[in-house]
């Protein structure tokens, strides 16, 4: 048995750096020779461990050595019965966890307030959304969890879905009670899946909220390069005793990259080794910093940073106190203006404004320093830019309940045409339309537009949000389905 003190992939990098090995394989760069700008830019230590899967390194699409001892000590760390490294980011995790649980025609229950991926796989399997529409909550025009008693209703009208998915937790910190949906869905012989993007470190902090393996999940998409501090684009998949791992494996083969990068690869072995040996006490010091810098920003004036006083027992069920989410409405600013200013006035970037909020997103490599610098920053920036709130003509962040007419993958390869955005109102769309971050869709293939969303669209690009997923980059036309009113 392995000790979480080892790093396979890592200790196999390093051992054979020391041989000295003459690249005739790819990549190109030949350790960095070909290409001394790019050496220059990484370093040299970087370039020498981009390398090609050769036996002593394993292979990522049927991984036999390192890359299985690896995976293996991710599943005992995170509590899993199986354990896959992922290089194409939680995207291709919670695809491949959609895609091992649903096909054509096959129902998933899910919140409207999912990430764009899930979306995306939903159009690549065409498995068919069942939404539970989240509780909201008024004040900070937010979607919360799911209610129990929608879940259990979503699932009685539709005892033939596969499976359920919940967010584990939001983008903004919320919980829904996943130990209870769990034991709903397994009751009604559905999977339960979880998209963890957000809460890697629920696995290693004390007082967390219940992970998705603890609560008994059957899968979890887990980014570890948000809050567990592996490279940007890796991530793991997990999966429980009820997952068969040679078919979940299959799965992820389908559209995983055959070219793993040893470089993601090692930052995930060397951060699980991370967090296994440090992360309880790290994740402490975050909470810390969070409460703190919380309890400054409320001092202010103006703005609110909300955490465990929102939790009620059921659409929030838990808070994760780890994420710093500040409403900005009542200093006369919506969310995504402050981040613009905290960006181009003080050299802060925090990880994204809507209409409504902000989040600077805390883990473990930030320092008191820099939140002391960010509370300061908030308090120029109502001071210098801070308007009377009546007089700002904010519109509240809201949830918009969608009308599916049909589903992702039927609609996204459907005739279409393109129309002025002001046209669209009553037809059925054809592509996605979000700001992102966070990449929650505002609209998904196959529902149908209103006047309501258009004038949402129109006001997020007006304050500057970052819009993302139409054909057309600058929204003024989206393509909707052909003849369908």
């Amino acid at each position: 048995m392995l000790s979480q003190e080892r790093a396979p992939i890592y200790e196999a990098l390093q051992e054979f750096e020391k041989k000295r090995v003459v690249p005739f394989d790819v990549p190109g760069h030949k350790r960095g020779r070909g290409n001394p700008e790019l050496a220059a830019l990484l370093g040299e230590q970087c370039v020498r461990m981009d390398v090609n899967s050769m036996k002593p390194l394993d292979n990522l699409c049927h991984p036999v050595s390192v890359i299985r001892d690896a995976e293996q000590l991710a599943a005992e760390a995170f509590g899993a019965a199986h354990a896959f490294l992922m290089v194409g980011g939680t995207t291709s995790a919670v695809q491949a966890m959609i895609l091992s649980s649903a096909s054509r025609g096959e129902k998933i229950i899910l919140p409207r307030n999912v990430h764009r991926s899930v979306m995306g796989a939903m159009v690549l399997c065409g498995a068919v959304p069942v939404y539970v529409d989240p509780a909201c909550d008024d004040r900070l025009g937010i979607p919360l969890g799911m209610r129990r008693e929608d879940v259990a209703r979503a699932i009685r009208e539709n005892p033939d879905a596969k499976a359920v998915l919940v967010n584990n937790p939001t983008y903004y910190g919320i919980c829904s009670d996943l130990r209870a949906i769990v034991k709903m869905a397994h009751e009604n012989g559905m999977l339960c899946l979880a998209d963890e993007a957000h809460g890697t470190h629920f696995y290693f902090g004390a007082d967390m909220p219940v992970s998705a393996m603890a609560a008994g999940a059957d899968m979890a998409a887990v980014s570890m390069h948000k809050s567990g501090g592996s490279l940007t684009q890796s991530s793991l998949l997990l999966a429980g005793p009820a997952m068969s791992e040679g078919h979940v494996r299959q799965i992820i083969n389908l559209t995983q990259t055959t070219s793993g990068s040893y470089l993601l690869l090692s930052s995930l072995d060397i951060s699980r080794r991370n967090l296994a040996l440090r992360g309880r006490e790290s994740f402490a010091k975050v909470v810390e910093m969070a409460d703190y810098a919380r309890s400054e920003i409320n001092q202010i004036g103006g703005y609110y940073a909300f955490s465990e006083e929102l939790v009620n027992g059921d659409s929030v069920f838990a808070f994760d106190k780890t994420k710093l989410s500040v409403n900005t409405l009542d200093i006369g600013l919506a969310g995504i203006e402050v981040y613009d200013l905290l960006r181009d006035e003080y050299d802060i970037q925090i990880e994204f404004g809507d209409l409504g909020n902000i989040l600077a997103y805390l883990s473990i490599g930030d320092r008191p320093r820099e939140i002391e610098r960010l509370v300061g920053a908030l308090a120029e920036v109502r001071r210098r830019f801070g308007k009377e709130p009546d007089a700002a003509g904010l519109m509240r962040q809201e949830y918009i309940e969608p009308q599916v007419d049909a589903s992702p993958q039927e609609a996204f390869y459907a005739p279409k045409e393109s129309l002025p955005l002001d046209k669209t109102p009553g037809h059925i769309c054809s592509e996605f339309v979000m700001c992102y971050p966070p990449g929650i869709p505002i609209l998904a293939p196959g529902e149908r537009i209103t006047r309501r969303i258009v004038d949402y669209i129109k006001y997020a690009k007006a304050k500057g949000c970052s819009m993302t997923g139409p054909e057309d980059p600058d929204i003024e036309r989206l393509n909707v389905l052909s003849g369908l009113y």
